[in-house]
């Protein structure tokens, strides 16, 4: 008989499921061994209250990575799974579906066709889709959309299906029949997969590629990402964390919101996102597959103005523009919740904020459910959290929380000139830092990650 909460076996010794990849020593991003340790104690409490079978995290702090690790399972450690499911250890090297912080990659290829001069983000969608103009949709600007203004929020309950997911081109008619609930630019209204549709269909139109296509030829090829796209190929399907249902019972008012804003129930959204037809489709506001280390280093290429590694993706305007802020605290209509939004991201707050207090500055993205990548410019920090577990709303969704809170409370904010001055203190050629121990099958790969020993 299940319990109420539903929650996943934790093993005792944590560390006989913990994987640490190459991490530099944190005097050389200006943090000590303490400071660290906090940020992963918070990580594992986190982790400790079943709601995860995985979780993997990475962060950096002025570039460079000083946290990258991994807990639990991939597969076969959910509440649902027998206890004698093979169970497939999580590493750093995990893929993760990241579901709506999907949201941040999708809304950057659209500021890169911005900055290409290929589109104006203040062209009504109808210049480049014009059958979207019915109902009265011929005011809605791709502005609008990316900033959750398009006044489109919910999908009706059978456009996401498995086979419509197939023929996108079903979406994009269901989309352009839609009456708008609130006039173009009216409210705030969060457009959980409408939106990420819209704007996929405005690329394709533009470039005669579907977005998939173009997210590889222009950021995934240029910063060598192994992942990072929209969805898998075939063979790399069973690579993908599978997806657990966890916590309570979704109750209304909650889940009725939810069910509006995706179109079905937390569980049918779970299911269907280990589905390979889902993983190897094309959601643009919902399954971007990627790592921990490749999300934040997506985010370090924002925190950067652009550039990474010698290689520039973005103007550092665009990614101003991209981070501006357009709605201060208004009551976001989907979530019942005042937010903060830019175009294309959720940002940070003075006080009750999503990345910790006092972290106004920072930006980045919520995922289903509590999946996150983010950058801190005070802080420079950037970094991201992957997990596979689907509570909705549960007690300890605090230790979700105290992970952003600890992490803004440990990484001092810091000026240009004062991480500038650390980092040449403590900076070492690469072959004088020890190297961490690599097992059998991350030599194979080329991973540099080791699992932990146990104790």
């Amino acid at each position: 008989m299940h319990s109420f909460i539903q929650r996943c076996p934790v093993p005792k010794d944590l560390a006989s499921v913990t994987e640490i990849g190459e991490e530099v020593a944190p005097r050389e991003v200006g943090l000590s061994a303490r400071q660290v340790e906090e940020i992963w104690s918070a990580v594992t409490a986190f982790f400790s209250t079943g709601m995860h079978p995985a979780l993997q995290i990475c962060l950096r702090r002025r570039g460079r990575i000083f946290l990258h690790r991994a807990l639990g399972y991939a597969r076969g450690n959910a509440p649902s799974d027998p206890p004698d499911a093979p169970k497939v250890p999580c590493t750093t090297a995990t893929p993760f579906t990241i579901f709506s912080a999907s949201k941040a990659i999708t809304a950057m290829v659209i500021h890169l066709l911005d900055q290409r001069r290929l589109i104006h983000l203040d062209d009504p969608v109808c210049e480049y889709i014009p059958e979207f103009a019915r109902h009265g949709k011929q005011w809605i600007t791709v502005r609008h959309v990316l900033a959750h203004r398009a006044g489109i929020p919910s999908l009706p309950a059978d456009a996401m299906s498995l086979d419509n997911l197939a023929h996108p081109e079903r979406i994009i008619e269901i989309l352009c029949d839609l009456k708008p609930v609130w006039p173009a630019g009216r409210v705030v209204a969060y457009h959980a997969i409408t939106g990420g549709f819209v704007l996929a269909e405005v690329v394709r139109r533009v470039t005669g590629t579907d977005i998939r296509t173009f997210l590889t030829h222009t950021i995934r090829e240029p910063l060598r990402f192994r992942w990072m796209n929209y969805g898998v190929s075939e063979a790399d399907v069973p690579l993908v964390a599978h997806n657990a249902l966890t916590g309570p019972p979704p109750l209304p008012p909650l889940s009725t919101l939810l069910h509006k804003a995706i179109g079905t129930d937390m569980q049918t959204a779970t299911e269907m996102s280990n589905d390979p037809r889902f993983l190897r489709s094309i959601v643009p506001a919902g399954n971007i597959v990627t790592t921990a280390e490749e999300l934040s280093r997506f985010f370090q290429l924002l925190l950067n103005g652009g550039e990474i590694d010698g290689v520039r993706i973005f103007d550092r305007r665009t990614v101003q523009r991209a981070t501006l802020e357009q709605s201060n605290w208004e009551l976001d209509l989907s979530f019942g919740l005042p937010l903060r939004y830019s175009l294309g991201f959720m940002l940070g707050a003075d006080y009750v904020s999503l990345y910790g207090p006092d972290t106004r500055q920072a930006f980045g993205h919520l995922g289903f459910t509590n999946i996150v990548g983010w950058a801190d410019p005070e802080r420079q920090v950037a970094g991201a959290i992957l997990n596979n577990g689907k509570p909705l709303l549960y007690p300890e969704i605090y230790y979700a929380w105290n992970i952003m809170r600890v992490i803004a409370r440990e990484c001092p904010k810091e000026t240009a000139q004062s991480a500038s001055r650390e980092q040449r203190s403590y900076s070492k050629p690469a072959s004088a830092r020890q190297s961490p121990r690599r097992s059998r099958s991350d030599r194979r790969s080329g991973s540099t990650s080791k699992r932990s020993p146990k104790s």
